[in-house]
């Protein structure tokens, strides 16, 4: 009698997840994580999925992914920005690459007369010591701490969020001020503002980035045909910078994104193939 009662208990736990809610961590104001998730939260529920999305900072929905509770993220940067926080979770499996020409840097407004970062010394009383950045629990926050160090700057890296940077980077614009940003490719903001990537020859925020699709480290066992779809999904640089200039300033980005996999139907097929 205990012995069928524990092997029931164990059947109840290995089947006890509902496989058709799949559970999705995003970072609201990640401007590229953000439209990828929605058009992959499309896609799944015209296959018959219910998506929830988990918004969160990177090193939580990591952890959630680990612990099992949730399944998928589509935003891991490696090698340089994620990675030291990938390597902390051995529960989570890399399941595709959904962008090859990602990267980071210190972004200023093309009039600003610098081209790399050393200059940055010597314009301090320009920039006001600042250097403007996002969200304390991102990557490229501690990348640009480490700049900072690696250059002997004597400047603030001033972090409160993602849209606080871009509405301070379109103000200084709007007054021709010289600012420089914590800023990273893709993003919609060099399709709408006229922007330059700083030189930075000592490497510390990296060379190209590529943006992974990690899931909880049973998910290809338990969701084998949705493992092979997001080992698919893949935006080359035009596709991608069409899809942020849909989005951006969309008031409802999940008819915004409906729209646009209506549009490219032949690319979705393939990733469904």
């Amino acid at each position: 009698m205990v012995l069928c009662l524990m092997v029931l208990l164990l059947a109840s736990c290995t089947t006890g997840r509902n496989k058709n809610i799949i559970h999705i961590g995003m970072v609201d104001g990640w401007a590229e994580g953000v439209a990828m998730t929605e058009v992959a939260k499309v896609i799944m529920e015209e296959k018959g999925y219910h998506v929830v999305i988990q918004r969160a900072t990177p090193d939580m929905i990591l952890a959630s992914m680990n612990n099992g509770d949730t399944d998928l993220y589509m935003d891991v940067w490696l090698p340089l920005t994620h990675g030291s926080k990938v390597a902390k979770f051995p529960n989570i499996e890399e399941l595709g690459t959904s962008y090859n020409h990602a990267r980071n840097g210190l972004v200023v407004p093309d009039y600003v007369t610098i081209d790399g970062i050393e200059e940055l010394k010597k314009h301090e009383k320009e920039f006001d010591r600042r250097i403007i950045g996002i969200e304390k629990g991102a990557g490229i926050t501690r990348a640009v701490d480490q700049v900072i160090k690696d250059y002997s700057l004597d400047y603030k890296h001033v972090n409160s969020s993602t849209v606080a940077m871009i509405t301070e980077l379109q103000n200084a614009i709007k007054a021709k001020r010289w600012i420089v940003v914590a800023g990273w490719q893709p993003h919609w903001m060099f399709a709408k503002m006229k922007l330059k990537f700083l030189d930075d020859p000592k490497k510390t925020l990296g060379d190209a980035e590529q943006i992974k699709i990690f899931a909880r480290g049973d998910f290809n066992i338990e969701q084998p045909e949705l493992a092979r779809f997001f080992s698919k999904v893949y935006f080359d640089e035009s596709t991608m910078a069409d899809l942020l200039s849909q989005m951006q300033g969309s008031q409802d980005k999940a008819s915004t994104a409906k729209e646009w996999v209506k549009k490219h139907n032949d690319l979705v097929k393939g990733w469904l193939l």
